[in-house]
């Protein structure tokens, strides 16, 4: 039984959030598709706030919180794997 254990295997194992940095690639494959069709620069509003709001005004930060609260282990997980953006995991 995993109730209440940290996934930290598949993609979880080089970055926290996959899902959300799945979410900042679509909002910018947007972005990248409509500038090739000619599209102007103001319509990186859209994917740099829900950039931001991924990051850092709901998606992240919120969760980030509540499971360091509920899940001792989370924040031995938090030192060796990246928040956001997939990497290799720190030894």
């Amino acid at each position: 039984d995993n109730r209440g254990r940290v996934l930290d295997r598949g993609l979880w194992r080089y970055t926290r959030h996959p899902n959300y940095f799945g979410d900042f690639c679509v909002w910018w494959g947007f972005f990248f598709i409509a500038i090739a069709h000619g599209a102007h620069l103001w319509t990186a509003i859209g994917p740099a706030l829900m950039s931001a709001f991924l990051m850092k005004w709901s998606g992240v930060g919120l969760l980030e919180k509540s499971l360091k609260a509920e899940k001792p282990e989370y924040a031995e997980y938090m030192h060796r794997t990246n928040t956001f953006f997939p990497g290799p995991p720190r030894k």
